[in-house]
């Protein structure tokens, strides 16, 4: 369990990592050019959606770096990286498989009671 944790959270933070690309590219271009009438305009709350785009692939990426020592941290981040990626962008067609792999990654280190190490979190 804890090797398809860290895959999924590697693997759901690097394409996380492409829609925070995105929304924060999207956001700077707004800023600096203006609203296009019926075509795009500016997020509600710019500051949010700039920084999960940076934080949640980060988030993802190091929780599935960690679930295999410490499974239970990393299970946690995991876990708050989906959360946050739900709270700013919803869930969409660009969102799912990101929120998805890590959200299902978290929860398999958080189950992942027994360890290979003789360390256990429960």
């Amino acid at each position: 369990m804890r090797n398809a944790a860290l895959v999924l959270g590697v693997i759901g933070g690097l394409v996380a990592m492409l829609v925070g690309f995105f929304s924060y590219g999207y956001t700077e271009f707004i800023a600096e050019y203006g609203e296009i009438e019926g075509l795009a305009k500016q997020v509600e709350n710019v500051g949010l959606i700039r920084a999960v785009s940076f934080l949640s692939p980060l988030l993802a990426i190091a929780g599935g770096a960690m679930a295999k020592v410490r499974a239970l941290w990393g299970g946690i981040l995991m876990l708050v990286s989906a959360g946050a990626m739900i709270y700013a962008f919803g869930f969409n067609v660009f969102t799912m498989f990101p929120v998805g792999f890590t959200a299902l990654g978290g929860l398999l280190a958080v189950a992942a009671g027994k360890p290979d190490e003789p360390k256990a979190h429960f």
